[in-house]
């Protein structure tokens, strides 16, 4: 009997759908239940409700960013947007009180261009721009007696309650060593994990999946130990040593990926050597012995030099570079004014302004009755328009449904809850359930929904389920229109500009390797020359910007197919690159070994590069610069 095809649900809708995995982050949801709720109740029972508000606005957008990752992470990751939300606030209460409705809805459409444009720029500078949005539209719109420069302080207040207790309470990374390293020691064994479980899946299919997450844990732990310092360099023997195991995993996952290439299986006692080093970083101890893998092949040679030095490294702990390329404020104004930056700008220029005209048409015409809240519409729109929240049509659906569900679960809860007490006892509830209702948009709307709906009780407002969920859909129809006009321009921006990045990366790294094929050998794997040191830092600065191009490729696969269209055979582009920058590593491993890279590397790269020359050509991108020649 033949079998049912299985029906396939389209991208859009499949991406609507899925929600992240993962163990409840406990530490984020004891923050988030210390922040909201306590300000607002301190701030009620001194008399300034209306602060302790705009404070508790400030810890629910900093929740949002709060996720998993070191202490000094998160001081970039909430106290930089918590800096443009303050500043949106200034903005947004002199504009509302000095302006017309016309020059108002202007002015909207001018900051989100600048919103828009630097959120091109990384994951901070989204969020950063996102409170930029959303404190001018709270500042011009919601009824507050104090001037822009209290609330402003009230803003900065509330995120940097909840970056006070980020650094202040332990968690349980950290309660087993070093209280200053929580996130930092389980990053670093992270990678030494990655590196096991690639080296098992070595000549199986989960290869390059297992690569992938290298190149996921790499980034992670990268970023976990650059975050801001006092110091240039490390300052404490135990942070030295930290980052030393961090550079001592790099020669072993540039070994671990050249093995993975050859599609050739390994056995399992290469991967107890990285094992045993996760365990060594995690309960900050001494390694121990480490069994040593096979030496037939220059990968398994290059990873047993590379587990010696980290065991020499693991007992000395001397320090190590982390191997990033800081960017400059070139790069940042580069990538705000480039494509990427500015079609995400006009779009948010448009969406913003044409929310807030809205707003303000329905709010002279007394449509909101006794409200004033017409701030709400442009507010949802600069959530909605932002990409790296999902496709267009993935964050419209789970928006609408988020806030239908939020509004009438308040609903319920304003009808039985008292005033202030059980209100401002919600508060707390949803700031502790948002760490957790983050995996996917649909919770995380419908938990801030009512988070905000309280709020405007507090406040002295009543209860407005019917206006949110209207203001609401009214936001999706004006960015669904919004997303789908031609704009100036190649559509896909920010898709080319991440492809861009990462071609320019991958080339800079495959010429580097082919000039030090060129140079004199000097060192050994176990002692960096500085020519690997600098192919360490190309190699990271390669794979990192592929893993961006990949999210990025992947969230334009998930449009509908009117926006997907215009970027068909991304995904391709991507593919080739990263075979590109496997066989580079590969290369690398190679020529450390022998001194050369041998007939079969240059054929594997004539190959992928042959194939990247038509649509390297498309979108624009150079060619590398060294011959393969010789």
């Amino acid at each position: 009997m033949p079998r049912r095809p299985v029906p396939h649900l389209p991208p859009w809708l499949a991406h609507a759908l899925r929600a992240q995995r993962g163990p409840v982050p406990w530490s984020a949801v004891t923050r988030g239940l210390l922040s909201a709720g306590p300000l607002l109740l301190v701030a009620v029972a001194a008399g300034h409700t209306s602060l302790g508000v705009v404070a508790a606005i400030a810890a629910m957008l900093a929740g949002i960013n709060d996720r998993p990752g070191s202490r000094r992470a998160s001081v970039k990751r909430l106290g930089v947007p918590a800096l443009g939300g303050a500043l949106g606030l200034v903005v947004g209460t002199y504009a509302g009180q000095e302006t017309g409705a016309a020059v108002l809805s202007a002015l909207f459409a001018v900051v989100g261009l600048v919103g828009g444009g630097i959120s091109a720029v990384g994951p901070v500078a989204s969020a950063t721009g996102t409170q930029l949005l959303v404190g001018t539209a709270v500042g011009a719109g919601m009824p507050l007696p104090e001037p822009g420069w209290e609330r402003a302080l009230a803003f900065l207040a509330g995120a940097g309650w909840l970056l006070l207790l980020r650094l202040a309470l332990p968690t349980p990374g950290s309660l087993a060593g070093d209280f200053r390293f929580d996130g930092e020691r389980e990053a670093v064994a992270g990678v030494y994990d990655a590196v096991a479980e690639l080296l098992d899946a070595a000549g199986g299919p989960d290869a390059i999946r297992r690569r992938a997450a290298l190149t996921a844990a790499l980034d992670h732990a990268q970023d976990a130990l650059a975050g801001p310092r006092l110091r240039r360099y490390a300052s404490s023997s135990a942070e030295r040593r930290l980052h030393a195991q961090y550079a001592a995993a790099l020669p072993l996952a540039e070994a671990a990926t050249a093995l993975a290439w050859a599609e050739e299986t390994v056995s399992g006692r290469a991967s107890e050597g990285p094992r045993r080093l996760a365990a060594a970083v995690r309960g900050n101890t001494h390694t121990g012995p480490l069994p040593a893998p096979s030496r037939s092949a220059p990968a398994l040679r290059a990873l047993d030099d590379a587990l010696l030095h980290a065991a020499e490294v693991f007992d000395q702990g001397r320090g190590g570079d982390l191997h990033t390329r800081p960017r400059s404020a070139g790069d940042r104004l580069r990538a705000a004014f480039g494509g990427a930056g500015r079609e995400y700008g006009l779009r948010v220029a448009l969406c913003f302004g044409a929310a807030a005209a809205v707003a303000q048409a329905l709010h002279q015409s007394r449509w909101y009755g006794q409200h004033e809240h017409w701030y709400w519409l442009p507010a949802t729109a600069v959530f909605l328009v932002k990409p790296d929240l999902g496709p267009l049509a993935s964050r419209v659906l789970n928006r609408a449904a988020g806030t239908v569900l939020g509004a009438l679960l308040f609903a319920g809860f304003a009808a039985v809850l008292p005033r202030p007490g059980g209100l401002i006892a919600l508060v707390a509830l949803s700031g502790a359930l948002i760490p957790v209702a983050t995996r996917h948009f649909a919770a995380q709307t419908a938990v801030v929904t009512v988070l905000v709906l309280a709020l405007v009780m507090v406040g002295g407002e009543p209860q407005a389920s019917a206006g949110r969920i209207g203001e609401t859909l009214l936001a999706c129809a004006i960015v669904l229109i919004v997303g789908h006009l031609p704009m100036p321009g190649q559509r896909g921006g920010g898709v080319r500009a991440r492809l861009a990045a990462a071609s320019e990366a991958a080339y800079a790294y495959l010429d580097h390797v082919l000039d030090e094929a060129d140079a004199p050998r000097i060192g050994s794997a176990g002692v960096p020359s500085g020519h690997r040191v600098t192919r360490w830092t190309l190699r990271r600065e390669a794979y990192r910007t592929l893993a961006e191009a990949r999210t990025a490729v992947s969230l334009a696969a998930h449009e509908l197919p009117a926006l997907a269209r215009h970027t068909e055979g991304a995904d391709e582009v991507a593919g080739l690159l990263e075979q590109l920058v496997d066989t580079t590593t590969a290369c690398a491993v190679h020529l450390d070994d022998t001194g050369r890279i041998g007939p079969r590397h240059r054929e594997r790269l004539a190959a992928v590069l042959t194939e990247l020359a038509a649509p390297a050509q498309r979108l624009g991108l150079r060619p590398p610069r060294t011959s393969l020649a010789g």
